[in-house]
């Protein structure tokens, strides 16, 4: 077993906003693919497929994890502090809805 953590942080834009939240999103990827124990941070959208049919929402990050600390380096990143207070926090964020979900192979 691996020490990895797996991260999927979901994210629902307010109407209209969409666009501007995955950009934002995607300004994310280069300073954190940077860091320190990230194997992989990849902003996603959601797609219809068949073989697909549970609940989602529309903008998901794919987070990998060298370990556990470098995973909570990067939760405490000024950069993505500064991104959920801005953005899911503030009432007046591009944010609706989000989920943080983290995962291990042990």
């Amino acid at each position: 077993m691996s020490k990895k953590i797996y991260c999927v942080a979901g994210f629902k834009a307010k109407k209209g906003k969409e666009e501007a939240l995955f950009k934002v999103l995607q300004n994310l990827e280069p300073q954190t693919q940077r860091e320190d124990g990230c194997i992989q941070y990849l902003v996603t959208k959601h797609i219809s497929h068949p073989n697909a049919t549970g609940d989602s929402l529309p903008i998901v990050f794919n987070e990998i994890w060298r370990d556990k600390a470098a995973f909570e380096l990067h939760c405490a990143k000024e950069y993505i502090t500064d991104f959920f207070q801005t953005h899911c926090l503030n009432k007046d964020g591009l944010v609706e809805e989000y989920n943080v979900c983290v995962y291990s192979d042990e």
